[in-house]
């Protein structure tokens, strides 16, 4: 028979996928000798069998959970259910890719009206003991009945305040019981059913809650969020009590062995005294740095100190502990690789390397996609003097600003709309993730460094402060007072959480820079990828920025971008609306002198370095005015009787703006289309980037250039283009630089340029794969009315895996880009091939690119980091798939 409950004992860490994250690390941790309570795991296929069979348990499943108990009681010395020395036990999720928070737990289960008088005599604390079963009232409720948190709360509110309490410390026996009873009448009044007193039961229906939480709405959530399938499901932890809420020598924590938001090399944490753990990842109360615990409790800080050494060293990674202290005596609850910043990541990676732990190989794996988007967080811009009007705990770095938002629904909704948010709360939970995924930034009155809110943000890379006790937030008004200020849902504040401090309104933020051990993994990633990183790069000071980033090149430089700015676009708007040449090549000459400004500035950044030009791309009409605007202005006109003259402009605008109106423009007259119309125009342009290429020859510099011509279909197209440039050049260039050498390519964006890249390629020196357009007409999707309007659905339905736009569609756009590299080369062995979509930017398209050989992948300035590093990991995971003869081939 299949075996679907595994002791501690049994266990190993390899077997990850049955046991869960952390069945197997509690099975490691047991064989390392530590000191685990003891307990065992139900399998994901336990889980997976749950649902196959309609959300039952499947047959027989119970009774090897019992057997598996008796061997837990044996350990304890003590009985499930007994009056006397009654076992209790937590039942815990652990999913096989970690899921902090994300699903449910149950603690002291095993208590009912008798075995809570059995724990009250064997510890000889009353209050400890209804304490207990209060908890577990409110959390078996909770996550077995769905009975909503706020119900209890209110309970315990009311309670606290007819007794004059202020901390669940000084609550007594007494006054635990009457809550207990009133906790009861609501459990019955609201599940229609008694609190259940038989302990089997309440286990049964925990291992089934524990099972269904895997399809709860915030598991969910955070699943797509980081790609875990749906399928994995989770195990069921059931592990024998141990507790920290037995008094002052006793207490719970949260323990890194690295810092998670620098990556130093220091014990970082919190605890609590008399506490159990859900009070330290609650966020329920603020707990106390773990440097306390040594002045308190030194002999258990230095265990504590030396086991954290020794998971680190065995796991070789830094790990995230959960650990209870019980009268003195120190239990481990968890291990686990832990969550961290970006910044974080790469520091530990280095340091791990230097430490002789890992392989350099091995560091450039251990760094995430989700860890490379956040590398470079933001901060507030401090050149003038700022008075922060709050301080808490800085829980993940960076800094945000935005308009205050009170729950994560309105967060979601409202960055849906356009605008930036920043979750104001006095605490997060799972269910808040979606809301922290829409948000800038997140700040809560209560939690530690180790809370939900703090560990969620750090994950994702948000900016988090949380325990700003100085926010007093009322909900019923949608406002947040701190101090004297009071601010309403929708008012700008501004968070440094870097720092934990608060300001009013909204500040501008500074780009960040690269620190030395982020400098370090990219030397490293460089010694091992194949692939070039090229930046996409429309100004001088994108260039500049991209070659501190580190960018072999100008994959794309956009010229259409170097005409939106305000002293550009009227002239630009001018040459359009031209009555005839002459007027259109007078306008042409200004911005002629523009862009040689610009090229001959970019040419300077990249001395030495390629840099691709594409020529004018988009339709014209995108440089005209807004055609409803300028009706409403003619109307605005007529009706004033005046302004004869600029109401004749207008008509003329208009007209012209109706002229070059198309019902398709983005498959209309654009790109090479236009070159071929109107060649004055691309002439402008080649004329501009080999007058620039002369004048930095002439200062020395090292001049690359490369002409792409886009949106060529048909070989004739860039035949005819590549006559235009070759003319411009022996027109423009003076007589000792005609030997000057630059390249002419395109851009593959329309499928037939694809189909017949062998065509295309006799008059190409390269193609470079517009993945954008490509996708958008490999796919017949408008890319905005896609993403506005279907895409999200088809993704929710299965029907798309992703965003096709976001991570590059492999079996179909992919396939064509592997025809054209192959026919291309076919034609021009030497042809090379890249890409300069955004799919630059994403790890599994670069793998792609690896795969299919192409020779470069160009992505924005800030991207280029992430690129040089998933083009590493691209190295080694296709090197790991080769067979070992292969490798020693090679």
């Amino acid at each position: 028979m299949l075996k679907r409950v595994y002791s501690f004992n049994e266990g190993k860490l390899g077997m990850k996928a049955l046991l869960g994250g952390k069945g197997a690390n509690l099975a490691e941790m047991t064989t390392l000798g530590l000191p685990i309570p003891p307990g065992f795991t139900v399998t994901t296929e336990a889980c997976r069998a749950y649902f196959t069979s309609g959300g039952k348990l499947p047959e027989g499943l119970l009774g090897e959970i019992v057997i598996a108990l008796h061997d837990v009681e044996e350990a304890q010395s003590a009985i499930f259910g007994d009056t006397e020395r009654p076992l209790l036990v937590s039942v815990r999720s652990g999913s096989v890719t970690s899921m902090p928070g994300m699903m449910d737990t149950i603690l002291n289960l095993g208590l009912n009206d008798e075995t809570v008088r059995g724990l009250a005599k064997q510890t000889e604390n009353e209050t400890f003991a209804y304490d207990c079963y209060r908890r577990f009232i409110q959390m078996f409720g909770e996550v077995v009945l769905g009975i909503d948190s706020i119900h209890f709360d209110q309970l315990q509110e009311q309670s606290m305040q007819a007794n004059g309490r202020t901390s669940d410390q000084e609550v007594s026996a007494g006054e635990w019981k009457e809550l207990i009873t009133n906790y009861k009448n609501l459990v019955a009044e609201r599940s229609g059913q008694p609190f259940p007193q038989d302990v089997y039961q309440q286990l049964h229906l925990a291992v089934e809650a524990v099972f269904r939480s895997w399809n709860n709405m915030r598991a969910k959530v955070y699943r797509k969020a980081y790609g875990i399938p749906d399928e994995q499901g989770t195990a069921v932890n059931i592990q024998a009590m141990v507790f920290g809420n037995l008094g002052n020598d006793s207490g719970t924590g949260v323990l890194f062995t690295r810092n998670p938001s620098t990556g130093a090399n220091e014990l970082y944490g919190e605890y609590m005294v008399n506490a159990q753990g859900e009070d330290v990842v609650a966020g329920v109360r603020t707990p106390n740095p773990i440097a306390q615990l040594q002045e308190e409790q030194p002999l258990v800080y230095d265990r504590l100190e030396e086991l954290a050494s020794l998971l680190e060293r065995h796991y070789r990674d830094m790990q995230d502990i959960e650990f209870t202290i019980e009268k003195g005596n120190l239990y481990l609850l968890q291990t686990r690789s832990g969550k961290r910043t970006a910044q974080a990541a790469v520091k530990i990676a280095v340091d791990l390397v230097e430490e002789g732990i890992i392989s350099q190989e091995e560091a450039i794996q251990r760094i995430e996609p989700s860890h490379m988007d956040q590398l470079l967080h933001r901060s507030i811009d401090t050149s003038t003097p700022l008075v922060a009007i709050a301080q808490g705990l800085p829980a993940s770095p960076g800094a945000a600003s935005g308009r205050i938002v009170f729950d994560a629904d309105t967060a979601e909704n409202w960055t849906k709309d356009g605008q930036k948010v920043i979750l104001v709360s006095v605490e997060t939970s799972p269910d808040d993730v979606h809301g922290i995924i829409a948000a800038e930034g997140v700040l809560t009155s209560r939690g530690g460094m180790t809370s939900h809110a703090a560990v969620v943000a750090r994950g994702m890379g948000k900016p988090c402060i949380c325990g700003c006790e100085a926010l007093s937030i009322d909900l019923d008004r949608r406002s947040v007072s701190i101090g004297n200020l009071t601010f309403q849902e929708g008012d700008n504040i501004s968070i440094d959480s870097t720092s934990g401090q608060v300001y009013q309104g909204s500040l501008s933020l500074s780009e960040p820079a690269i620190t030395p051990e982020l400098l370090k993994l990219l030397e490293i990633a460089d010694g091992i990828r194949t692939l070039k990183v090229y930046t996409n790069a429309d100004t001088p000071l994108d260039a500049v920025k991209a070659r501190e980033f580190g960018a072999e090149g100008i994959g794309l430089c956009r010229t259409e971008h170097m005409f939106f700015s305000g002293n550009r676009l009227p002239i630009v708007q001018a040459m359009i609306l031209a009555d005839d040449q002459e007027e259109r090549m007078l306008h042409l000459n200004r911005l002629l002198k523009m862009q040689q400004f610009d090229f001959e500035a970019m040419f300077s950044a990249m001395d030495g370095l390629p840099m691709t030009i594409r020529l004018l791309d988009p339709p014209l009409h995108e440089f005209l005015p807004n055609l409803e605007q300028l009706q409403e202005r003619q109307r605005e006109l007529e009706l004033s009787g005046d302004h004869t003259e600029e109401l004749k402009r207008l008509k003329n605008t208009i007209s012209k703006v109706h002229e070059l109106r198309e019902i398709n423009p983005m498959l209309g007259l654009r790109g090479v289309r236009l070159g071929i119309l109107f060649p004055e125009i691309y002439d402008m342009q080649i004329e501009a980037i080999f007058k620039a290429a002369e004048a930095a020859l002439r200062k020395g510099v090292d001049v690359r250039p490369g002409i792409m011509i886009p949106l060529v279909g048909h070989s004739n197209e860039l035949k005819q283009m590549r006559e235009l440039v070759d003319k411009v050049a022996v027109q423009v260039l003076s007589e000792e630089f005609k030997g000057f050498r630059y390249r002419v390519g395109t851009m593959i964006e329309v499928p037939r340029a694809a189909l017949l890249a062998d065509s295309v390629a006799q008059y190409a020196d390269f193609f470079s794969f517009g993945t954008n357009d490509l996708t958008q007409m490999t796919f017949g999707y408008s890319r905005d009315d896609a993403e506005g309007k279907f895409l999200g659905s088809y993704m929710e339905k299965n029907i798309l895996e992703a965003n096709p736009f976001q991570v590059l569609d492999q079996d179909g756009v992919g396939k064509l880009i592997e025809w054209a590299v192959a026919k291309g080369r076919a034609k021009k062995p030497f042809l090379e091939t890249g890409i300069c979509g955004e799919h630059g930017g994403d790890r599994e398209s670069i793998l792609f690119c690896h795969r299919s050989g192409l020779d470069y992948v160009s992505c924005s300035p800030y991207r280029v980091p992430f690129a040089r590093i998933a083009a590493a990991q691209a190295t080694l995971l296709v090197r790991a798939e080769q067979p070992v003869g292969a490798l020693s081939a090679l």
